[in-house]
């Protein structure tokens, strides 16, 4: 049996450190890491399994609201996403959102966004840090995040200005932060449909941050042979 493709979306030229790291995380798994780009992309690539990486904020005019705030936008690259995620969502492959992967996993179901987070922090800093240094809570409840974290409360990163609002149809909140804002999605009626709004990518030192990468490619591999 071949490995398992898991195609590694991003923009057109950098984040070579978030890239390098889930791919990494998936080779030391099994699989084989398709890196794709917004001038790469046909509807016609095939995979086994999606990581939609993090990165600029997502353009507002994909769940019609107004802007907010004025952030470098990146329409080809959300033009890619969204198409990649569709694909992924048909075929019902496996799909892990980070970041800004989990924001649009969470559009593409018809939620929304919080476009700037400073005003809803009160018990948590708006500092941005890939060290684990804030705190996650999972909801209760036998969620597939909870049977990979084996954890009520862990730490995280994070590197982000946006995050989930309304949340989109069939998608579970999962885990929340101290502020109560979304910090985990997914679908319970998937295998491995999964949103985090952290970097585990930057966390690989941790066994617990690992398995959502080791579960991805596993359950990649599953589908496979089914």
């Amino acid at each position: 049996m071949a490995k398992p493709v898991i195609a590694i979306t991003g923009p057109e030229r950098g984040a070579f450190g978030p890239r390098f790291l889930v791919a990494l995380a998936v080779r030391f798994y099994g699989g084989v890491p398709l890196q794709l780009r917004p001038s790469q992309h046909e509807q016609s690539v095939s995979f086994d399994g999606v990581v939609v990486t993090g990165g600029h904020d997502v353009d507002p005019v994909l769940y019609a609201a107004e802007p907010e705030v004025h952030p470098k936008y990146d329409p080809e690259r959300d033009k890619l996403e969204m198409a990649v995620i569709k694909q992924a969502l048909q075929q019902r492959k496996p799909l892990l959102g980070i970041c800004r992967g989990a924001q649009l996993l969470n559009v593409s179901r018809g939620g929304n966004l919080h476009q700037q987070l400073k005003e809803h922090r009160y018990k948590t800093s708006h500092r941005w840090t890939v060290l684990p240094l804030k705190t996650l809570c999972l909801e209760a409840g036998n969620s597939l995040l909870a049977k990979l974290l084996q954890c009520p409360k862990c730490k995280i990163n994070s590197l982000h200005n946006q995050a989930i609002n309304q949340v989109g149809d069939g998608l579970k909140v999962v885990a929340r932060d101290l502020d109560q804002l979304v910090q985990a999605i997914e679908d319970p009626s998937y295998p491995y449909l999964l949103g985090v709004q952290w970097h585990p990518e930057f966390l690989l030192f941790l066994g617990r941050q690992r398995r959502l990468f080791k579960a991805l490619v596993t359950a990649a591999h599953k589908q496979q042979t089914s």
